[in-house]
């Protein structure tokens, strides 16, 4: 089986404006994902070339990392900024797109809203 080629977008990373105090992670999260959309396409690839090659389990801490790898080998300037405090929600937007993966990752019970 080939390795997963990801079709990284060369143009800077998009960050929301700034937000004020009060914020939840989930709109953070909400705001981030409707300007980066391509994020969510590249980590469901890389969880369907992971499951066809028979993994059992998924971190996406380790796909977060992947992408980060791929996207600073395919871009020049400043570094990749992918918030670790929107990991749960990617998998959570992951799995309900895909709920036949939700063996593939373990979830617990969100802290914050």
């Amino acid at each position: 089986m080939l390795p997963v080629q990801l079709e990284l977008p060369i143009a800077p990373l998009r960050h929301p404006d700034p937000v004020g105090a009060g914020v939840s992670i989930q709109e953070r999260f909400e705001s981030f994902h409707q300007l980066n959309p391509w994020i969510l396409e590249q980590l469901e690839a890389l969880t369907a070339d992971c499951a066809e090659r028979g993994l059992r389990r998924i971190g996406i801490g380790m796909l977060f990392e992947v992408l980060r790898w791929q996207y600073g080998r395919a871009t020049r300037g400043e570094p990749f900024k992918l918030n670790n405090d929107f990991r749960s929600r990617y998998v959570r937007t992951l799995l309900d797109r895909r709920p036949e993966w939700s063996s593939l990752f373990e979830t617990r019970e969100l802290r914050t809203a």
